[in-house]
Formats: structure tokens, sequence, C-alpha cells
């Protein structure tokens, strides 16, 4: 088999086939007997369900799907399309079959929505990660995500997602199912974005000191991280004096300090979170990212 084919289609439709699995599995054992709200159009679906129970979720959820699908169409390209097309059809199949199969009992409402807002995460984490979405507002989200770049997939979900929600705790008449459904959009929003960004946070050093050489040294040597020197000037002294700024990985901070203060205790150092970084020794840019 070609590694390209096996890389860019058949592994991609793999990760979306078990995150769709785990997609229905978690709406169908602790979203749906909890009475949980749920985001998006399977929330939607969940409001036609209590209205009409003979009507399936999942069939509901294609039907909704349609129009959508035909808008994002244009913005989000053919091939983003299909594969989106493909996961919204597997996991809206999959909570149909998976509903009849076992007598899905209610259970503690606080253990559903940690393990439900678990399993939404992750599944939505690899479907977008593959590029692809579940449909519903997922490609809402995904269409805005093309004019603000700059806001985690996760926080637009949320903000449409929880307009759904609202909703169906109106319906079924409960500010329960809206609370708990809150908890649930709240963890699997930060699973998510663990998925796509990286749960190991990346940090940027600056570092002041007077043996800025020796620090450089140390840290690119002792730590294979890279230094940048960058000019400054002393606001108080008027003295030029350079900075070093380095960027690392969050599991590395301990021995960052280390080094700096071993060299030079009198050293300044600032450590900042950094939301991203792309480059060796980080991640790879993508275009088609989230």
């Amino acid at each position: 088999m070609n590694h390209s084919v096996w890389k860019q289609y058949i592994l991609p439709a793999l990760i979306i086939a078990v995150a769709s699995a785990v997609y229905a599995l978690g709406f169908v054992w602790c979203y749906d007997p909890n009475g949980i709200a749920f985001g998006g159009v399977t929330g939607v679906a969940q409001i036609v369900n209590f209205l009409f129970p003979a009507v399936p979720v999942g069939i509901t959820v294609i039907v909704l799907n349609v129009p959508l699908f035909l808008l994002g169409w244009k913005f989000i390209g053919g091939r983003l399309l299909v594969s989106s097309l493909y996961a919204m059809f597997l996991s809206s199949v999959l909570i149909d079959v998976f509903t009849p199969l076992y007598d899905w009992q209610p259970m503690d409402p606080i253990l559903a929505c940690i393990f439900g807002g678990l399993m939404m995460g992750l599944s939505l984490g690899l479907v977008f990660q593959q590029g692809a979405t579940t449909g519903g507002t997922d490609i809402i989200a995904r269409l805005l995500k093309l004019k603000l770049a700059w806001l985690p997939m996760g926080r637009l979900l949320m903000g449409i997602d929880l307009a759904v929600i609202l909703a169906v705790a109106f319906t079924f008449r409960t500010l329960e199912a809206a609370l708990y459904g809150l908890v649930a959009l709240y963890i699997s929003t930060i699973v998510m974005d663990g998925v796509l960004y990286g749960i190991d946070t990346a940090k940027v050093a600056y570092i002041i000191s007077d043996r800025n050489e020796a620090i450089a040294h140390a840290i690119v040597s002792g730590l294979d991280r890279g230094v940048t020197v960058l000019p400054g000037k002393g606001g108080y002294t008027g003295n030029d004096k350079n900075v070093l700024l380095c960027a690392f990985k969050q599991r590395e901070i301990a021995a960052i300090k280390a080094v700096v203060k071993e060299i030079d205790p009198d050293a300044f150092l600032i450590v900042c979170d950094a939301h991203e970084v792309l480059g060796e020794g980080f991640r790879d840019y993508n275009k088609d990212e989230l």
C-alpha cells in the first residue's frame, strides 16, 4: 500500500470512525439518559425527539445538517466537506445504532457531565484534527474560524452551543439540564482545545543578566533549546543590555530557572505563557489546521 495514500486518506478515515463512535457512545451513555442539555444540531435533535419521540435523534441530525452542508460547500471546500459528511453521517448513524443495543440507565449527573464532556471533547478534537467536522454548529464554528483565526476552536463552539443548551433546558422545563449541560460543555471545550493545541503548553522566557553569553551557551548546549538575543536598554541606567528570548515546553521550566539562577543569581527572569509555538522542537505548520 502506498504510504502517502495511507497517511492522507485511510488513517484519517479510521481516526474519524473511532472518534465518531466515541461521540455517539458519549451521547447515548452520558447525555441522553440523564437529560443533560447538549449543544449544536444534536441538541436541536434532542428537542425534536423530546417533542416527537418517534423521530430518531440520528436521522434528525442528518436532516438538519443538509442546509448547513450546502452553506459550507462554498467556504470550506470539497475535500473538507466530504470528510465532514463522513464524520456527521457516521456519528449520527451510530447514535441510532447504539441506542437500542443496551438499556442505558441514568447515572450520577456529575459523573455523566465529566465523562460525557471528556468523550465529546476527545472525539471532536480528533475529528477537527483531521480537518473535518461533525456537521451542524461545528461547520458554523469552522466558518467563523476563517474570520477569527486567533480564537480557539473550543471557545467558538462554546458560544454557539450555549444558546442551544438553553433552548434544550427550556424544552425539558428544567434548569438542571442547562446547568449540567454547561458543566459538560466546559469540560469538552478544555479537552478539545487540549487535543487540538496540545496539553503541554509552551512557555517563553525573557532573561536579563550581566552573564547573558554564559546563560545562552548553557541553555543551547545543556537543554538543547534555541536562544535569541534581543537588543535592550535599561530605562533607569540608560545602559545597553541584551535580553535573551527562549521558547520551551512547560515541563522544562524548572531546568530553565535552575540554569539561569545557577549562573547568575541576580538575573531578571520573566516567564510567560505561549499559546502556540511553531518551528523546530515544537509543532510544524499546517495550513489546514485550526
